[in-house]
């Protein structure tokens, strides 16, 4: 990762946010986007030395729009805009969702289309650098003129109100801005809107949940071939002439990491003569039910990566022909889909790992002792993992409702259509949680039921990925609290070491 983030004013990897909100990245300005930000001000200055009216400028607000403001009040106008939205209820976000929110606030305004000074965007830098994290509620956007809610009390932070976090640490803004040794803002004209108009929260929380629910299609593939693997199917569904006769990129790129991962099985060969026509679906269409959700994460990707680019205040500055033009950019639909079909697509990892999990405890179908102990009766075994699982999939299925087909007009009907993109965000957050616990639980599950087939050793990718579980999580001889057990993997997938295991012994997965 690296450690060191400029804001060009043109583009930002989703690579980069994960950087500035998990690996503690600095983050600068350069100087040709300082240079832009002073062509986009200037606009605004003429603008208020001329007679013109300009909603945003020198107007009111939304139904209020029509109302001009005079000189001698505009900054109280941009003030009492931030004061009024800082609405929000419901928990913080986590602090690296709110770094990302302040990254990607910092970057649109970067972009020289907002008409801000660059003062604004430096003081906005400096309090993510010292790790001045604004105390912002999750809940209060529907997504239509933007994250107002959620980035007014972002906003409120710079001007040194409301509550802030500094190294942990809750304070009040004020006090925490003076022990990292930066002003509070004081906001001109246009500025107080500027940093509230826009879907950063959507895409703050919606870009992270997206790299975690890449990261956990991987993770699929060894959870799945370590189950094949235990249960001793087939690997004849993955050969590679099958998946060019429909050659869905995920479903290919599956076929691919599976193949690789089971390379050099022993168990394969000890039931090579066993007669089994065919695996059931969990452990057959692997490749067609991972692929499926990669292609689907793939989609939001490319919708994540325009919206993390996107310029959308309102009004819009235009330096070059020196006009403000007032559109729609700032509607979280697009974003709002696309996290909605994340949530979808990383269901469907959950979905058939708990069949597989399912199939390990059921001595009837996996030709194993019950619920994978030695010794049933007197031990439960894994039963109980096996409910969790089923507990959170279902869990699943009601947050993949899709919020974006909701609206509820607002703001005396002047946002008639509104996306509800904070709640496809959250939701595809939470979905992808319960997708890494429940991988975590088939984990735990396959590496018990292979040590029930020890002396035969799985695949190399298998292998490695047991070898990694066992170093901290021993075989279950007799009953033990399972959370721990379950918490100790989950903690293996979320650090990478896992995959890093099976990479090391079968290759670079896709």
């Amino acid at each position: 990762m690296p450690t060191a983030i400029v804001l060009d004013g043109e583009h930002l990897r989703l690579e980069d946010i994960a950087a500035v909100a998990r690996g503690g990245a600095t983050v600068t300005l350069s100087a040709a986007a300082r240079r832009g930000l002073e062509r986009s001000r200037a606009v605004i200055e003429k603008i208020l030395s001329s007679d013109q009216q300009v909603y945003g400028v020198n107007t009111g607000f939304g139904l209020l729009k029509d109302i001009r403001i005079p000189r001698d009040r505009l900054d109280a106008l941009q003030l009492n805009l931030i004061r009024s939205h800082c609405a929000g209820v419901g928990p913080a976000l986590p602090p690296e969702a709110t770094r990302a929110l302040m990254l990607l606030r910092a970057h649109v305004l970067a972009r020289g289309y907002s008409g801000v000074r660059p003062a604004v965007v430096e003081t906005l830098l400096a309090i993510l650098n010292a790790d001045v994290l604004p105390t912002v509620p999750e809940q209060g956007s529907i997504g239509a003129s933007g994250d107002l809610a959620p980035l007014a009390h972002l906003a409120l932070v710079l001007l040194g109100e409301g509550d802030a976090s500094l190294r942990g640490e809750t304070m009040p803004a004020a006090a925490a801005l003076h022990r990292a040794g930066i002003e509070p803002l004081r906001l001109g004209p246009k500025e107080g809107l500027a940093l509230i108009n826009g879907t950063q929260l959507i895409t703050a929380v919606g870009t992270l949940a997206l790299l975690e629910a890449e990261e956990l299609a991987a993770v699929a593939d060894i959870a799945g071939a370590c189950t094949l693997e235990a249960l001793k199917g087939s690997h004849r569904a993955f050969d590679p002439r099958l998946h060019a006769l429909r050659p869905h990129r995920g479903q290919v790129d599956s076929a691919t990491n599976l193949r690789a991962l089971l390379e050099g099985s022993a168990i394969a060969r000890s039931h090579a003569e066993c007669g089994r026509v065919q695996d059931s679906y969990s452990l057959r269409c692997m490749p067609q039910v991972h692929g499926s959700a990669r292609d689907g994460m793939r989609f939001a990707r490319s919708v994540l990566e325009v919206e993390v680019d996107a310029v959308t205040d309102n009004p819009i500055v235009f330096p070059g022909e020196g006009e403000v033009l007032s559109g729609g950019n700032f509607h979280g639909e697009s974003p709002a889909l696309a996290l909605d079909c994340l949530a979808i697509a990383a269901a469907g990892l959950a979905s058939i790992s708990e069949r597989r999990i399912d199939r390990l405890m059921n001595p009837t179908l996996s030709g194993l002792p019950p619920f994978l102990t030695r010794d049933p009766g007197v031990n439960s075994g894994l039963m109980m993992v096996q409910v969790t699982a089923a507990a959170l999939v279902s869990e699943n299925k009601v947050l993949c409702h899709p919020a974006s087909v909701d609206s509820i007009p607002t703001e005396a009907n002047q946002e008639d259509h509104v996306s509800m993109g904070p709640i496809a965000a959250r939701k595809a957050r939470s979905v992808v949680q319960h997708v890494r616990t429940v991988l975590a639980i088939e984990i735990l599950s396959a590496c018990q039921a292979l040590d029930l087939l020890l002396p035969l050793r799985p695949g190399r990718g298998p292998r490695a990925a047991y070898e990694t579980v066992r170093r901290l999580v021993p075989f279950m001889e007799t009953d033990r609290l399972l959370a721990d057990d379950i918490r100790a993997v989950e903690a293996m997938i979320r650090d990478g070491s896992l995959r890093a295991a099976a990479e090391a012994a079968s290759g670079r997965l896709r």
